[in-house]
């Protein structure tokens, strides 16, 4: 928050009165004598909340920071409407665990709130089926979770199985999902959409669409259609890139049919911070040693000839947070986390290698050319 105010000396009812930039009078911040000057030099209040401190600035400094008349206008009727109150205001909900910008927060919460399809995408372990559980707890929503990724079968998940027995022959057993999307106002979220079964993707086609909003149960012997409710929202989360093997390339009319919002990759100091937060019993110099270590790995990856071919992500970050809190070292965390997800063919030339020459950096047991092929394979035994 800003922590800078802007005031501009007026007269009113025969005195000087300090008015901030929405046009209102704010009192027992300037001493009288500081508004006398400033209004005798045409000059407006810079106020330091944080040192409480005022100086005397231009009076166009006041202009510029100013809202213009459509921007109150706008203010206002932000101020009338609670729904679009709760939306501008949202950025006070974001947890100190999570780390995102304010404006896609706001997207976030106003796609959900106006019902929304919206697609979380984003490198592995970035946060998006976190972002998407902070939303339910942010609207209070009732909420159905569907990991797609691991469904084997979409139909019985979405749809519903049909059943025999012998004493009342052939009936239909309705999916979770149906009763999901006739409930009002939920959110539903669809998790790992991108290692969905296509026919799952078939399914959602006009569940999603906007057009239509209905799921047929043709697996029901009068393959009813059931719509989905008022103010239903589904939040899908999805990694796309190369580097997801286990993915499918979506059908591009399923994608539109989704508002995406793009988490982003942690920098060294974010990630630092979030690693104290989610484990205050770390110090903070560990915590910047994985941040550092994780930001390396992403770094490399990028490069035009990478030794790595996938990076430490912050899911693992916080894992190796974790051990360190409950007492283990960190040649010991990254025995145990880091080098597993690294491969060992190639020798001296092999990722991981490469990984654990990075590691011995933070160590203190680095030397030039510290591993030959001797010690590489012995240290491969032992793991």
């Amino acid at each position: 928050m800003n922590s800078i105010k802007i005031f501009k000396p007026e007269v009113k009812n025969g005195n000087i009165q300090a008015v901030d930039i929405n046009g209102k009078v704010v009192k027992g911040i300037v001493r009288d004598h500081m508004l006398e000057l400033a209004l005798d030099n045409n000059q407006c209040i810079v106020y330091n909340e944080e040192t409480g401190k005022c100086y005397r600035k231009d009076v166009q400094l006041y202009y510029d920071q100013a809202p213009t008349e459509k921007e109150v206008e706008a203010s206002e009727k932000i101020d009338a409407d609670p729904v679009l109150a709760f939306i501008h205001n949202s950025p006070e909900l974001i947890p100190d665990t999570m780390k995102i910008s304010d404006l896609k927060w706001k997207y976030l919460m106003r796609s959900a709130v106006r019902g929304k399809n919206i697609m979380m995408t984003g490198p592995a372990g970035c946060g998006k089926t976190m972002a998407a559980q902070k939303v339910v707890e942010a609207t209070g929503r009732p909420h159905f979770y569907f990991n797609l990724g691991a469904t084997q079968d979409p139909r019985a998940t979405l749809i519903g199985n049909t059943h025999f027995k012998k004493e009342e022959g052939t009936s239909f057993s309705q999916s979770a999902f149906v009763k999901a999307i006739q409930t009002e106002n939920a959110v539903i979220l669809l998790d790992e959409i991108s290692r969905a079964h296509p026919e799952a993707w078939n399914i959602l086609m006009t569940v999603l669409d906007y057009g239509q909003r209905y799921l047929r149960l043709d697996e029901h012997e009068n393959a009813p259609t059931i719509e989905v409710a008022k103010g239903v929202c589904f939040i899908a989360t999805a990694n796309i890139g190369n580097e997801y093997t286990a993915t499918r390339a979506m059908d591009r009319a399923l994608v539109d049919r989704f508002t995406i919002i793009e988490m982003d990759t942690l920098n060294k100091e974010q990630e630092s911070g979030l690693l104290k937060d989610l484990h205050p019993g770390i110090t903070v110099e560990q915590a910047d040693t994985i941040a550092e270590i994780a930001s390396l790995t992403r770094k490399e990856v990028t490069n035009e000839a990478p030794k790595l071919t996938n990076a430490i992500s912050t899911r693992l970050s916080v894992e190796i947070a974790g051990l360190l809190e409950d007492g283990f070292t960190l040649p010991e965390a990254a025995e145990a986390c880091i080098y597993p997800f690294f491969d060992a063919d190639g020798g001296v030339d092999s990722e991981r290698t490469y990984i654990k020459q990075l590691v011995q950096k933070y160590i203190g047991t680095a030397e030039e050319d510290i591993f030959n092929a001797d010690e590489v394979e012995a240290q491969e035994e032992q793991v």
